[in-house]
């Protein structure tokens, strides 16, 4: 109890001199950074899951050939979830006169859960987003369904024993697909229109499907737990098992923010670090006094540890409340933008930051506390004597230890951590030693310019050791925002680059060999550019290096096997697509022409277990191939391309019998001619991409908002980190003008020397940032976000202007007053 009535009372009187208030400062910036980014970055990650969630109309989704047991519902509305079903099978939709296969979908009420049905009056006519689905005996179908079946909406189908009145056209539909196994044209009805239908006997091919959809805590809790139950035959899906592009860009999206995360943990780091050494600096008479008054060391080292915890639940309390406050304001000022939609902040965030605060705390407040509690009494007499020294290099590293643990728990990235942790650390090395290698150059070089200038080096160079740590501590704050904006960059061109304003947004498939030049005619004759044909040929693998698949033992539960059984799409070609990237091996050349070689994408190359040299059997209608796996490629399946899992060189595949598939981009004013084509050609298959393209744009537009806000949250903290380690010199920069003013200068020289100082300090740390960022973006970007890194001399540039500015402008303004204040009261303290 006494030692925390003295640390009340040390803290009332350094509250009242202002000792505290920069490491106050410090604190509260940091657990604000920390929570502001937590909460903003939790709110727009959850938008934008929500938003992605449409993949699959729901936020989790049973899938499974058999009835889901209702137990699997029960288990999601008592969790307080949403639940919805669907049926969907291949069938026969007919008219008088025509019939053609289409996909039967068959939903409960409330679906989708995710994101909205929008449908239209005639074909291609002006889109609504509807609530609901067709009233019984009504149904909705896609507009290459009426174009096979040449009718018109008013018009009747048939499906099995039952009648139903097309009454409206199916624009969009969240969850579907288009990968070559759901090609048909969609018919959505109620799920209990279908009865009496006929079509959902034993054999029929029916895919159940259960919709959930809630809080996600809920969601991830029953996510677990039917994990636990799934049986034989069962998927459980989430948004990053629906399309690849989908959670390709969530997956970067949340990387990105993490990232941001890890950066304003790591500039608060820098800010208390520069807080606490000053504060113990000052601190050290007051130590010394206490031990001539009868104070033991361990009666020292426990007030000030008491102080600590104060600070830390104080600061941390009113950190947490500006950093809530801080993203509301900026929710509210950016309403436009992230829409009205936004999640509520969860209270998820204030332990983390709460608990990271604590440990930056005391992780590096307490080397300095512990050297106040070895300080000597003699001091009191000898003020060149400071606190004795301690293994604070020990302390230093246990704190960072545990700020890395930290953040792997808050991040769940070990590889973005480690990756973050090592460029700070490696640009912490690089500031240290090229500022001690710059500050000797420049004590060889201040005899040739200015007073000011000359000032300003001299004082640097003097200094020696405190500038080493103050380029070290500018430095690293301009290292992780220029790391932060190298990403960025990258990441957002990336997405551009990835779905152009003229992507491909229609898929034509099933094009037979004897239709090739009449649909290359057809897209001429009306004034648009000519589509490139791919070849493809079906297949199916029977052996492996010569073992039948019955006889592979395949990884259990996996993908691999029904990898391996189903059928495959082969194509062939000289030309290496732009979206691919060769990972082993070789791509072929001219002197491959007609040789048995195959080219495997990386990831089937993984299921099907086999390398480069793998002698792969396909039987082709009948007849039997075996081919040679040369080469192996990555494939960005995000780009709306038609790529292939497996490819062959010219002179091979041309014998069997083959279809031919393209993508193109169609503008919306000629998207009515895909109904005269289907009609010219029945056979056929028209994939329309564009509500799928305009979700995945939205998703990436929510994530693009997401890294542009949360750097400026980064940025802002950043100047406020800034702001600390300026504050650190101030007491010796008051008693140096102090002399100097003494001693004859002007105001104007000492406040040009200090202008000098700063901006010199700014040179060095930007100039050592950028080279560090360079080497750590080009990492980040490559082995975490798997992102081509652009070199962006511009930004480089740009940094390097502007951090020398931005240094030695904050530092002019924070010493400003130490400069003006009068010599003589300076000197009386």
């Amino acid at each position: 109890m006494n030692t925390l009535l003295l640390a009340l009372r040390q803290l009332r009187r350094e509250w009242r001199s202002g000792e505290l208030a920069v490491l106050i400062a410090a604190l509260v910036v940091a657990v604000a950074a920390l929570s502001s980014v937590g909460f903003f970055t939790d709110r727009v990650r959850t938008l934008v899951e929500q938003r992605a969630g449409e993949s699959l109309a729901a936020d989790l989704v049973v899938s499974s050939r058999n009835e889901i047991p209702e137990e699997y519902a029960a288990l999601a509305m008592d969790n307080g979830l949403d639940v919805a079903r669907t049926l969907t099978f291949p069938s026969v939709v007919r008219t008088d006169e025509r019939s053609q296969l289409a996909e039967i979908r068959a939903a409960t009420a409330k679906y989708p859960l995710r994101g909205k049905l929008r449908v239209s009056d005639e074909a291609y006519g002006a889109v609504r987003q509807v609530d609901g689905l067709p009233p019984n005996g009504e149904a909705w179908v896609e507009p290459r369904l009426l174009g096979a079946l040449g009718i018109r909406v008013g018009d009747t189908v048939s499906v099995g024993r039952k009648t139903f009145t097309v009454t409206q056209v199916l624009d969009y539909v969240p969850d579907q697909g288009f990968s070559f196994a759901e090609i048909a044209p969609m018919l959505l009805v109620p799920r209990g229109a279908l009865e009496g239908s006929g079509l959902l006997g034993p054999a029929s091919r029916v895919n159940h499907r259960l919709l959930m959809s809630g809080n996600q805590d809920a969601v991830a809790t029953v996510k677990s737990t039917l994990e636990d139950r799934l049986e034989s035959g069962q998927r459980l899906l989430d948004i990053r098992d629906g399309r690849p592009e989908m959670a390709r860009a969530v997956e970067r999206a949340d990387r990105f923010l993490n990232l941001a995360a890890l950066v304003a943990v790591l500039l608060a780091g820098i800010a208390i670090a520069m807080a606490a050494r000053r504060y113990a600096e000052r601190e050290t008479d007051t130590v010394a006094i206490m031990k001539c008054l009868g104070s033991s060391r361990r009666g020292v080292l426990l007030a000030y540890l008491a102080q600590l915890l104060i600070l830390a639940v104080g600061a941390g309390a009113l950190g947490l409340a500006i950093g809530y406050g801080a993203q509301e304001v900026l929710v509210y000022l950016l309403r436009d933008w992230v829409g009205q939609d936004l999640p509520a902040a969860g209270p998820d965030s204030a332990p983390m930051s709460l608990a990271l605060g604590l440990i930056i705390l005391a992780g590096f407040g307490m080397p300095p506390v512990l050297a106040l509690s070895r300080t000597a009494p003699i001091r009191v007499l000898r003020r060149d004597l400071g606190g004795a020294p301690v293994s604070s290099r020990v302390i230093y590293f246990v704190a960072i230890l545990s700020v890395a643990a930290l953040l792997i728990v808050q991040t769940g990235d070990l590889e973005l951590s480690g990756y973050v942790l090592g460029a700070t650390a490696g640009g912490a090395v690089l500031l240290a030693a090229g500022a001690a290698a710059l500050i000797f150059g420049l004590g060889r070089l201040r005899s040739g310019v200015g007073v000011a200038w000359r000032f300003g080096v001299a004082s640097i160079v003097r200094r020696g050791r405190n500038s080493i740590i103050q380029v070290v501590a500018f430095g690293l704050g301009l290292l992780v925002l220029l790391l932060l904006a190298v990403v960025r960059t990258d990441l957002l061109e990336s997405w551009q680059a990835m779905l152009p304003e003229k992507a491909p947004n229609h898929f034509l498939i099933n094009i037979q060999p004897d239709q090739t030049d009449g649909v290359k005619q057809f897209f001429t004759d009306n004034g648009l550019e000519e589509p490139q044909l791919q070849g493809m040929v079906r297949a199916r693998l029977t052996h492996i290096d010569g073992t039948s698949l019955e006889e592979i033992d395949f990884e259990p539960e996996g993908m691999s096997r029904r990898f391996a059984e189903r059928e495959q799409n082969l194509s062939w070609g000289l030309e290496l697509a732009g979206t691919n990237s060769i990972v082993a091996g070789e791509w072929y050349s001219e002197e491959d022409h007609g040789k048995p070689l195959v080219s495997l994408e990386e990831e089937a190359a993984e299921r099907l277990g086999v390398g480069l040299g793998a002698k792969l059997t396909y039987n082709i209608a009948g007849e039997e191939l075996v081919a040679t796996v040369d080469n192996i490629r990555h494939i960005d399946w995000d780009s709306f391309q038609p790529n292939f899992f497996m490819k062959f060189p010219p002179g091979v595949m041309e014998v069997y019998p083959a279809t031919y598939i393209t993508s193109l981009y169609l503008p919306d004013e000629k998207a009515p001619l895909l109904l005269d084509l289907v009609q010219e050609y029945p056979s056929v298959t028209v994939i329309d991409l564009d509500a799928i393209i305009a979700q995945v744009r939205d998703v990436m537009d929510q994530a693009a908002l997401a890294v542009e806000y949360v750097f400026l949250f980064t940025l802002v903290a950043g100047v406020l980190v800034l702001l600390a380690a300026v504050q650190a010199s101030r007491d010796e920069r008051r008693f140096e003008s102090a002399m100097l003013r003494t001693l004859g200068a002007s105001k104007r020289t000492v406040f040009a020397g200090v202008t000098a100082e700063f901006f010199l300090l700014g040179l060095l740390s930007s100039l050592l940032a950028v080279i560090g960022s360079a080497g750590a973006g080009w990492a980040l970007a490559t082995q975490v976000f798997e992102l081509e890194f652009r070199p962006s001399m511009e930004l480089w540039l740009i940094g390097l202007v502007l951090g020398t500015l931005w240094v030695g402008a904050t530092g002019v303004l924070a010493t400003r007053k130490v400069v003006k204040q009068p010599p003589l009261m300076t000197l009386r303290k």
